[in-house]
């Protein structure tokens, strides 16, 4: 499902976009507000996969807006520039939090997947793994730690039949066929730390 935030300070368009966008089965509209500032709290509270902002909105406008969201981004590049081993941001599920302190005790580095894809945009860096929505991102980042089909529905608390969905979407987004090539993709993109 694809969670969308639609922020414009006109309802009527907002309604347009609303029905025109839920016509396709698999978005979702989280939320909905008609200024910058309620658009921020709605964009920090719901984690959405997709903002649709209007850029002509007055006061700051959707550009300052944009700008606002994209530091998010910008304070976890600098923790991880600080030393830090992981970050995640305060709307992540509390399973993310646990996946994290699990991660960071192995050795290994965590971002949670909201914030990863982010932290790409905002650094102008090309990845493979932009194409990803969060979900598909939690299911690769748990599939190249190692973890089967059936650990991941756990985890995430989905079907296997879903997670395995997820995964055939996922090589076909990175045009991979293995396990193996899923693996070395998140190595390259400092998803997973090698061994030892």
């Amino acid at each position: 499902m694809i969670r969308v935030l639609l922020i414009d300070d006109h309802a009527v368009v907002r309604s347009g976009y609303h029905r025109f966008l839920e016509r396709k089965k698999d978005v979702e509209i989280v939320a909905e507000a008609a200024q910058p500032e309620e658009g921020f709290a709605q964009f920090v509270r719901c984690a959405p996969d997709v903002t649709v902002v209007d850029l002509s909105m007055p006061g700051p406008g959707g550009l300052e807006l944009i700008r606002r969201i994209l530091e998010q981004a910008i304070y976890a590049s600098r923790a991880l520039q600080a030393g830090a081993l992981g970050y995640v941001t305060k709307c992540s599920p509390p399973e993310t939090l646990l996946q994290a302190v699990v991660s960071l005790a192995a050795g290994r580095r965590f971002l949670s997947p909201d914030i990863a894809r982010e932290l790409w945009l905002a650094q102008g860096a090309s990845s493979p793994l932009d194409s990803l929505s969060p979900k598909e991102f939690e299911v690769f980042r748990l599939i190249a730690e190692g973890q089967s089909v059936g650990q991941v529905s756990t985890v995430l608390n989905l079907s296997q039949k879903t997670v395995a969905n997820y995964q055939t979407m996922i090589r076909e987004k990175l045009g991979v066929s293995t396990s193996a090539a899923l693996v070395h993709v998140a190595l390259r993109a400092g998803v997973i730390q090698p061994p030892g």
